[in-house]
């Protein structure tokens, strides 16, 4: 069957395009992109007055299963991903048991395509368990599917731990996504360190703790000529270091998350446990820092690090909740509201962001509409509105 996308905005970035097209499709791949294309056999749909890009990709979400099936599933988080305009989604192996096998990333995979929402591309474990000490079958799990790899919730605080696993993944064509956090300088911390830390009584996470794995990483990928991502970068200094490695051309991306970007360290105040997420929200400067490397090209893209629990392990004091937030289900609205009409984000740069770059980062073959390519596309308003209510979420 063929399908006709009729009068819509086309924005693909990895074409230049951004024009009003249309696109006719058949069986799973793009046969032509054009103006008025007529074709009696297609299925005809009126995309008139809505955007049409490439199927939105979040390269960093936690789907919980295996083991935490009580905070989300595979099925859930795929629903979520798809309502929230999302055709793919990369997934952090902070399960349990932990992603670090050929085994789990199979399983994740077949429950995935058993669920039939979102495309789901596991990502393995840096080091086996997470525990940062040893480092795990990287080449098995990328044999079967792991795109990435990565030990996030934990930082991989060994530099020679690091090196290696720099190493090994040049050697397998996979990228290392690095969560950076010196476990030392955060041990025990629970919000930003600052006025508010100190207002509130709860023991601070400083900035440093990301920015000096951050400056770390970006010398042991000079030394290896690796490559490696940042994930969910919260402060000015570690926005600094990258863009200074960029322009020596070292191999280094990162990305930012909507609650980063929309948020600060204000919203914990009343001991908010659903604004307590890892790393957490910084200062005002830090978020217009943030901004700023949305417009300048030093943030790659836009990833929710969605990041779901149950009510009673929010619903409870502070100290005792737990980090994160589910975004999956308004991300893009969100970032609508807040990028486009709010701050004047071009379109093709926002679909750039949640598109054209995570399937570069992730040497995924999505994220344009060329023709021949997957017909994996996000059709998306920019007038309508959302009214956001958690207990609508999938």
């Amino acid at each position: 069957m063929k399908k006709l996308l009729k009068n819509g905005r086309v924005v693909d970035p990895s074409q230049n395009i951004d024009e009003t097209l249309d696109i006719l499709i058949e069986g799973e791949y793009i046969l032509k992109i054009a103006e008025k294309i007529m074709e009696k056999d297609a299925e005809v749909i009126d995309c008139a007055g809505m955007v049409v890009a490439p199927g939105f990709i979040d390269m960093h979400c936690h789907l919980r299963e295996p083991g935490y099936e009580y905070k989300e599933t595979i099925e859930t988080g795929t629903r979520a991903a798809l309502a929230g305009g999302f055709t793919s989604v990369a997934c952090m192996p902070n399960t349990n048991p932990v992603c670090d096998n050929d085994s789990i990333v199979r399983f994740i995979r077949k429950k995935a395509e058993e669920a039939g929402f979102s495309r789901v591309f596991p990502i393995g474990a840096i080091t086996k368990k997470r525990e940062g000490k040893e480092l795990a079958e990287m080449g098995l799990m990328a044999q079967f599917g792991a795109v990435a790899f990565s030990d996030d919730g934990s930082s991989v605080a060994s530099a020679f731990v690091m090196r290696k696993a720099l190493e090994y993944a040049r050697t397998v064509g996979k990228i290392l996504i690095q969560h950076a956090e010196e476990p030392t300088l955060f041990e025990g911390g629970q919000v930003h360190e600052g006025f508010v830390s100190c207002e509130l009584g709860l023991k601070g996470i400083p900035s440093q703790c990301e920015t000096v794995i951050v400056q770390r990483d970006i010398d042991l990928c000079a030394l290896t000529e690796g490559c490696l991502h940042f994930a969910h970068i919260s402060c000015k200094e570690s926005l600094k270091y990258i863009k200074e490695a960029k322009g020596k051309n070292i191999k280094i991306t990162c990305e930012v998350t909507p609650h980063h970007l929309l948020l600060n360290e204000e919203a914990v105040r009343d001991f908010n446990t659903l604004a307590k997420v890892n790393p957490p929200l910084r200062t005002k400067e830090d978020q217009y820092a943030l901004l700023e490397g949305i417009f300048d090209g030093t943030i790659d893209a836009i990833a929710t690090d969605h990041a779901p629990h149950h009510r009673d392990e929010k619903d409870c004091e502070f100290g005792l909740a737990k980090f994160g937030i589910s975004s999956l289900d308004i991300a893009v609205p969100s970032m609508i509201d807040f990028l486009i009409h709010k701050n004047g984000l071009p379109l093709p740069r926002f679909v750039e962001l949640l598109s054209t770059n995570p399937a570069k980062i992730l040497n995924i073959p999505y994220g344009t509409l060329k023709e021949g390519s997957i017909a994996d596309i996000t059709v998306f308003s920019l007038r309508n509105q959302t009214q956001v209510n958690p207990d609508k979420f999938y």
